[in-house]
């Protein structure tokens, strides 16, 4: 735990990772204070209005559950366990099971469809899924071993856990690309210590007297994860679970003043949100924020709605939290992504691997303990994120006096409500539907997500490009990936602008994107 330092400087002095020989996060986040203080309060959950806690040692039984459940259906030491849950008490109790067992845990998103959710179970090899009724229907037919709040033993008897190093797999997260299908992040049991010290500095120093986190980012994705609730639960912070089918900002301001929240990651989309209701929050003592650069507008929004600044962080699901700011360490630069965090070298290097004064490409050093280990059976892949030593984080910027100014994507993923969307994999589905002959995918600027999803579509010869077929693409989509990554626009072209070798030129398409939306402001 970082100890609260007068700046920026003395916080980073002497700074170096204590990394035990033997770690496993099932002891970081529970079983270590299920032993120190069983009755402290590990998840408030507040869903629907009632309130509902769980301590260190009823979360402790409830995993020793789960693990049970898991060894009875043969689940082994390097095997990989999807949890199909929305934020809950069995989701957190659901990874903890599987790390304490040396199995891998692989969060999925509850808002997939059908192909998308095969895809990253077929990909990952998951042989046992934890989810509830309603996920339990959505795996129907995929061979799966579904395990529910009501299949659980009752047994609590300790019979599965094993040793475990730094280094050994824990959690496959997937993430999309520009290019081919969503690739899996496959990380040690090391990554949540290496998000402390961003994940700290971000709420000015989490683990003061009477916090309380939450986020409405979704446990499925490592901001809500590891972001939120395993560095909750591993600094003795309570973790307000509240599943919302659709953010509000009367529902949010719901859940803090029933969940006692004192400290929240909200991702920009929720902030505009909050700012275009002209709500004011009351009671909160920190607010985080990442994804993309919030800018002077919001940062001084901020200051009047919550009476404190706003920080923001800067990560990506390979290597997350390496920078952060800090109000009660230095002012913030509208524009800026804030500075390393201790323990992580962020740096901005040229096409040869060094370092420059210049714009460049962000780039994280290897040795941190927040960097996956590889993309899941990906060996190209991975070599190819790495420059030298550095892992390239895919983002252009510039290093100004130790702050990171972020110039824009290098790729073409979409940043739309917080979530970072391929436009490979939509484009995919949609080639599936009868209709379609070509499509390229990008996002369309957009004041309050940041970026739509905008699919630009030629049809089949003899087809109608009409609103109702419109209307149906956009159905394909929702229907079988997600409900946050279908196509808001759809735009019917005769052609589309492609490559010698038969790419979609994304970056013509992106920039007639723009022109619309200028257009329409």
């Amino acid at each position: 735990m970082l100890t609260p330092a007068p700046d920026y400087a003395a916080l980073c002095d002497g700074f170096a990772w204590d990394m035990p020989e033997r770690l496993n996060m099932a002891h970081q986040v529970c079983d270590g204070w299920a032993v120190r203080d069983p009755g402290r309060v590990a998840i408030i959950d507040v869903t629907d209005g009632i309130r509902r806690q769980i301590s260190y040692g009823e979360l402790w039984r409830l995993s020793r559950r789960v693990e049970n459940a898991l060894l009875e259906r043969g689940v082994m030491r390097g095997d990989r366990v999807g949890v199909l849950l929305s934020q809950s008490f069995l989701c957190a109790a659901a990874h903890i099971a599987a790390w304490r067992i040396g199995a891998i845990s692989v969060p999925l998103f509850k808002l997939f469809r059908g192909e998308a959710l095969g895809a990253r179970l077929d990909d990952s090899g998951a042989s046992v899924v934890v989810t509830d009724d309603d996920g339990a229907a959505m795996v129907r037919g995929m061979g799966l071993a579904v395990i529910r709040q009501q299949d659980l033993p009752d047994s609590t008897q300790a019979s599965g856990g094993v040793e475990t190093g730094p280094d050994d797999p824990a959690v496959l997260i997937y993430t999309s690309g520009t290019t081919g299908a969503p690739k899996g992040a496959l990380h040690g049991h090391r990554v949540l210590t290496g998000h402390l010290p961003g994940v700290e500095m971000s709420h000015d120093f989490l683990g003061q007297p009477g916090d309380c986190l939450w986020t409405p980012a979704d446990w499925a994705w490592i901001g809500g994860l590891f972001d939120v609730l395993m560095p909750g639960l591993a600094l003795g912070v309570p973790v307000v679970a509240a599943r919302m089918e659709k953010f509000t900002p009367k529902g949010a301001t719901r859940i803090v003043d029933q969940g006692g929240v004192r400290n929240a990651f909200f991702p920009p989309t929720a902030l505009r949100m909050l700012k275009a209701a002209d709500c004011q929050v009351t009671g909160l003592r920190s607010v985080a924020s990442g994804g993309e650069p919030l800018g002077a507008e919001m940062l001084d929004w901020g200051r009047g709605a919550f009476g404190l600044t706003i920080n923001e962080f800067y990560g990506q699901t390979e290597c997350n939290m390496v920078a952060s700011s800090a109000g009660v360490l230095f002012d913030p630069r509208p524009g800026f992504i804030g500075r390393p965090a201790p323990g992580h070298r962020v740096a901005v290097i040229d096409a040869a691997g060094d370092i420059t004064d210049g714009e460049g490409d962000i780039a994280v050093r290897a040795g941190t303990p927040a960097m996956m280990l590889e993309y899941w059976r990906k060996p190209q892949a991975t070599a190819e994120k790495f420059r030298g030593q550095w892992m390239l984080t895919g983002d252009r910027g510039v290093m100004e006096d130790g702050f990171i100014r972020f110039v824009g994507r290098e790729d073409d993923v979409i940043t739309s409500a917080g979530y970072r969307i391929g436009p490979a994999e939509i484009e995919d589905c949609l080639l599936t539907h009868p209709a379609v002959a070509t499509v390229g995918v990008v996002g369309k600027p957009d004041r309050l997500r940041t970026q739509i999803v905008k699919a630009y579509v030629v049809v089949k010869e003899g087809v109608g490009a009409d609103d109702a077929l419109a209307d149906a693409l956009k159905s394909w989509v929702k229907e079988r990936l997600a409900a946050h990554s279908y196509p808001r626009e759809i735009a019917f072209l005769d052609v589309l602008p492609m490559t010698v070798t038969g790419k979609v030129i994304r970056k013509d398409l992106k920039a007639r994107a723009t022109q619309e939306a200028e257009g329409e402001a």
